[in-house]
């Protein structure tokens, strides 16, 4: 218990620095029957604020669990900071073990599936450099408004090559055999029709490029499958209502429970059309990253 009263006791100290107060959408010219806005955003940080530069989204129509991307949109402000208290950071090194797993390279064109608050798509940028193109996608407004104020308010000149896009993993707006590389983390747990999406992720990928997956891992080990149950009931979820967000975590068991095991999700992949898969256990299997190659 001491773990969680410390855990906390921290909160206090992390919550967001910076928040999303005004959005102004003005449609313009898109083409055929994909919509595009023009987003306006005001960052404010501690009593001071500057207006950002203006991103531009498309918004095709969406097929997902609308409850799910509601929650999702609810959880965007604080989803960065939960993130690093309930891994103790842990996530960021298991992020860039599945950008390594891609491949990725200079002048790459790669897209980062259910991209949130834009962790990957940050660190992809950072691996394809000034000439490579990102693109994070995702059904989550508030997550992609969130991923926007990021890039303008960090530093990084590479992270100009990132372009948002909300849309559904199950229906990309891309072409065939597009990108170089594909990233997709805690994602496919939330996907509506996994084998549509892993499908899309083949169309959309270039001969013998790879999709790196990274979400919890269903594992097949009681031990481990009870202490991952035991770790979200009484860390993830008492830190989360400190946030007011308890409801918004309480599902991820039940979602852990309905995922597939690493072998199911190797087997998924195979079905898709990937010619190889291979499903690795991180963190002593309370994680799991796919790696399939088209």
């Amino acid at each position: 218990m001491s773990v969680v009263s410390n855990l906390l006791k921290s909160v206090k100290n992390h919550l967001p620095l910076v928040c999303l107060s005004t959005t102004k959408f003005e449609k313009i010219n898109g083409a055929g029957d994909m919509a595009s806005f023009q987003l306006s955003t005001v960052a404010y940080q501690s009593s001071s604020f500057r207006r950002l530069p203006v991103s531009r989204f498309a918004y095709p129509s969406i097929r997902c669990a609308n409850e799910r991307q509601l929650l999702f949109n609810r959880i965007a402000p604080v989803y960065d900071n939960l993130n690093d208290l309930l891994s103790l950071g842990q996530h960021r090194i298991w992020k860039r073990m599945a950008v390594s797993w891609t491949g990725a390279r200079m002048g790459d064109c790669v897209l980062d599936l259910c991209c949130g608050s834009g962790d990957l798509a940050f660190l992809l940028s950072e691996k394809v450099g000034s000439n490579g193109k990102v693109t994070g996608l995702d059904f989550s407004k508030e997550q992609l408004l969130m991923a926007s104020t990021r890039q303008n308010l960090l530093s990084n000149a590479c992270f100009k090559n990132i372009e948002w896009v909300e849309g559904d993993a199950t229906d990309l707006p891309f072409p065939d055999c597009y990108f170089d590389a594909i990233t997709m983390g805690y994602g496919l747990r939330n996907v509506v029709d996994r084998q549509k999406a892993m499908q899309e992720m083949i169309r959309v990928l270039k001969p013998g490029s790879k999709a790196s997956v990274l979400d919890f891992n269903k594992s097949t080990q009681p031990f481990v499958a009870s202490f991952q149950e035991w770790m979200i009931d009484n860390v993830v979820v008492p830190v989360a209502t400190a946030y007011g967000l308890a409801k918004e975590y309480e599902y991820l068991i039940g979602s852990i429970r309905k995922y597939l095991t690493g072998k199911e999700l190797e087997e998924l992949a195979l079905e898709a059309g990937f010619s190889t898969a291979k499903h690795y256990e991180i963190s002593g299997g309370l994680m799991g990253n796919l790696v399939a190659t088209r």
